[in-house]
C-alpha cells in the first residue's frame, strides 16, 4: 500500500490544468484496504483506489468480478472492512464526501402517473409533493435538468421516457447538490448507439466543468477506452490500474477478456 505522502504528491501531480477543468486537483477519495464479505463469500478484498477530482475512472472487468458491490460499499449499502476518505490534500484536511449516484434501473410500474417533477420534487423537498408551492420549485427543477437539456421533460410521466431520457433525469437528479463523487453503475445498459454517444459527451462535459470525481462501471469497452482518464481491472481486488492505452494493452487485459 502506497505512504500517505506518496498519495498526496500524486493527487497535487495530478490536478488538472485550469484551462481545461474547474476542478481544483486537491480533492482526493481514497479507497483504503476495501473487502466485502457476503454469507462467508468473499467479493472484494484489498481494493485500493485513490480518484482524484476531474478525473472520470472506468470499473472493468468479468461479470462477478465485484463491480456493482464494489458501488454498493462506497453507498454503504452494504458493510465492509477498511476505510473510504474524502481529503483536501491541500489542507491536508478529512471532509464529509458527497456522493451522487446513477443506478443501472430505475422501478417504475408501467402506466405510473408519477411525472418528472413529482419524482425531482419529492426528492428535493422535506414536505409531501402536493404541498410545494408549485412555482419555486418548478423553476429549481428546470434549473437543475437544464443542465442536461432536460427541462422539457419535466411534466412527462417517467414511465413514457426514453432510455436516454430517463438517464439525463437520473443524473439531473445525482448531481443536486453537485456531490464531490459521481457513482455511475452501468448507466447505459438497454440504450442505443446514439443514446449511448450522447450520454458519454453529457459525462465529458460535466466533468470538465465542475469540481467532482466520476466513479463509473462499464461492460462499454471502446467508450471507456475513449472517455476515461484511468481504468480499473477488478477480479475481487484490483489488479491493474492505469490510462486506458496502458490498461487495454496490458497481459491481465488480455487475460481477462482475450483469452480467459
Amino acid at each position: 500500500m502506497k505512504k500517505e505522502a506518496e498519495m498526496e504528491k500524486e493527487c497535487r501531480l495530478a490536478a488538472p490544468s485550469k484551462k481545461a477543468v474547474r476542478a481544483c486537483g486537491f480533492h482526493c477519495i481514497k479507497v483504503k484496504d476495501l473487502g466485502v464479505k457476503l454469507e462467508n463469500e468473499v467479493i472484494l478484498e484489498h481494493v485500493n483506489l485513490h480518484i482524484h477530482c476531474g478525473r472520470l475512472i472506468s470499473v472493468i472487468g468479468k461479470n462477478g468480478a465485484g463491480k456493482s458491490t464494489l458501488i454498493r460499499a462506497i453507498l454503504g449499502e452494504v458493510p465492509y472492512t477498511g476505510s473510504i476518505e474524502f481529503r483536501d490534500v491541500r489542507q491536508k484536511t478529512a471532509e464529509k464526501l458527497r456522493i451522487g449516484y446513477v443506478p443501472q434501473h430505475l422501478n417504475i410500474e408501467k402506466n405510473s402517473p408519477t411525472s418528472v417533477y413529482d419524482l425531482f420534487a419529492s426528492f428535493i423537498s422535506r414536505v409531501p409533493v402536493f404541498l410545494c408551492k408549485k412555482k419555486p420549485v418548478e423553476e429549481k427543477i428546470k434549473k437543475q435538468l437544464a443542465m442536461f437539456q432536460a427541462e422539457d421533460l419535466l411534466n412527462k410521466r417517467v414511465c413514457d421516457l426514453s432510455g436516454g431520457q430517463l438517464q439525463r433525469v437520473l443524473l439531473s437528479l445525482a448531481v443536486c447538490p453537485l456531490p464531490n463523487l459521481l457513482l455511475l453503475d452501468e448507466p447505459v445498459s438497454g440504450i442505443d448507439q446514439k443514446g449511448m454517444d450522447s450520454f458519454y459527451q453529457t459525462i465529458h462535459r460535466l466533468k470538465t466543468r465542475y469540481d467532482l470525481s466520476i466513479l463509473m462501471v462499464s461492460h462499454d469497452l471502446e467508450y471507456v477506452r475513449r472517455y476515461s482518464d484511468q481504468v480499473v481491472l477488478l477480479e475481487k481486488t484490483v489488479i491493474k490500474q492505469g490510462t486506458p492505452e496502458e490498461i487495454f494493452k496490458s497481459r491481465e487485459y488480455k487475460e481477462t477478456f482475450v483469452s480467459g
